[in-house]
């Protein structure tokens, strides 16, 4: 498993947050993955005043469109034609899968709403692989359903009160075995082989979540024992600025000064200190000039390959 590469795109998590520390031109696929990170947090956001619905669904598909990839195909709204999926140039009569008739959708995902606010009955994780296979059936957008469709996971744990946070990334399990997985899914509308996709998805949940304890520790680890050597040689902002680099492994003198509510003088004596310490590498700058450090160590954890 890796989760160097992001959401099926060839966005690296460096790359990413390259682009989030300012200054760098985004590439088509960083922006899609940032586009995913704002519909995550405008989802998590709308929850405190929205339920999971096909309002709030919709509200993450515009925000997962836009500007990138598929942003000519109708953002936010349900699609009013027919589509259908299979290998490229494939027509409908070819297709693998055609979801079903656009005068349907509505009606569908107010039967898959009602679902999701069901009185707990299910298993959590068994109701939450039947809402990933059941949106991905009525497929009800014209792109960017695969992406929604997983972020729709974690949202329901979310709202389940299973995960306190979006924690469960399960991407990268998927993408690693995408024949697996379609094949899975179209053996349920074939065959109703449920059997077959309740043990990708969960064999997924748990491979996923033991990556993310791994990685949780490492992390943790990592912080601990840079504290510690900060701690013995000063007791300036370099220590906070150790923290916020495990919550931005890409960081500015300007970042640090905002984040910090610190001078540009004491951002950049903080950054400095922690490149002596070898807990930042300085990289080259951005077009503007400006300086960016790295924790090169911090982006290992978050990018190795298991």
């Amino acid at each position: 498993m890796s989760s160097t590469r992001i959401e099926g795109t060839q966005a690296s998590l460096a790359e990413v947050f390259d682009a989030e520390a300012g200054d760098l031109p985004l590439g088509p696929d960083v922006e899609e993955v940032i586009n995913y990170v704002r519909a995550m947090e405008t989802g998590l956001h709308r929850l405190s005043t929205l339920p999971l619905s096909t309002r709030l669904i919709r509200e993450m598909h515009a925000v997962i469109l836009a500007g990138v990839r598929g942003r000519e195909r109708q953002p936010g709204e349900l699609r009013t034609t027919q589509n259908s999926i299979g290998p490229p140039g494939a027509s409908i009569a070819t297709a693998t899968f055609v979801p079903p008739p656009p005068d349907e959708v509505g009606a569908l995902l107010d039967d898959l709403e009602r679902f999701v606010h069901e009185p707990p009955g299910t298993p959590p994780l068994v109701q939450a692989a039947l809402l990933h296979y059941q949106f991905e059936t009525i497929h009800p957008f014209l792109d960017g359903n695969g992406r929604l469709g997983r972020l729709l996971v974690v949202f329901f744990l979310v709202v389940r009160g299973r995960l306190p946070e979006p924690l469960l990334y399960l991407s990268p399990y998927f993408e690693a075995r995408r024949a697996q997985y379609y094949d899975a899914l179209q053996g349920v509308r074939e065959r109703g082989d449920f059997d077959r996709w309740l043990a990708i998805f969960l064999d997924a949940v748990c491979a996923q979540a033991a990556d993310a304890v791994t990685r949780a520790e490492r992390l943790t680890d990592l912080r601990e024992r840079y504290r510690a050597g900060v701690q013995a040689s000063t007791r300036g902002a370099a220590n906070q600025v150790v923290d916020l680099a495990f919550e931005q492994p890409v960081l500015t003198a300007r970042a640090v000064e905002r984040r910090l509510t610190i001078t540009r003088p004491a951002a950049l004596k903080a950054l400095r200190h922690l490149a002596e310490l070898g807990i930042l590498v300085e990289v080259p700058t951005g077009p503007r000039g400006q300086l960016r450090w790295r924790a090169e160590s911090v982006l290992a954890v978050l990018t190795a390959e298991d």
